[in-house]
């Protein structure tokens, strides 16, 4: 109902202390507790009138009828909802029809053949270019020739 804490409480506590003072804090509490109190019945007592009122006018029939046609059985959504949970466990690979085809073993080993072989060729291409960078460092460096700017010059 309320979101108070406890040292919320605890600050509550101390200031009624200091406001009403230790000998009248007893009486204050126990007036409030009888409010309190009194404040829950008369809740209790209008939710009993409402419930007694929506059992003559018929409205819990009508809204059990209105839950069992909008269930998720009668809507078909419990197939729904069972596909859906078997394609979330579903795993390609380990599939309850037996060993795998040929061809599919076949396709898996050619991707696999060509995985390995593409890492490779990165591995070389790696190689290559760290070892021309080591030789370039260790070069010394000559400068480039000028490009030909005379635009009479054209060969």
């Amino acid at each position: 109902m309320f979101d108070i804490g406890w040292t919320e409480l605890l600050v509550i506590g101390v200031v009624a202390l200091i406001v009403v003072g230790p000998k009248d804090l007893p009486g204050m509490f126990r007036t409030l507790g009888r409010f309190t109190a009194k404040m829950k019945g008369m809740a209790r007592e209008f939710q009993r009138a409402m419930d007694d009122a929506a059992n003559e006018s018929g409205v819990k029939d009508v809204a059990k009828d209105l839950r069992n046609v909008t269930s998720n059985k009668s809507l078909g959504l419990d197939k729904l909802n069972s596909a859906a949970d078997r394609f979330e466990k579903w795993q390609p690979g380990a599939g309850t029809k037996g060993p795998k085809t040929g061809d599919v073993a076949k396709a898996e080993s050619e991707t696999a053949k060509l995985a390995e072989k593409r890492a490779a060729e990165s591995a070389a291409l790696r190689e290559t270019a760290a070892a021309r960078a080591a030789a370039a460092e260790t070069a010394p460096e000559t400068p480039m020739p000028a490009p030909d700017t005379d635009p009479e010059n054209k060969s």
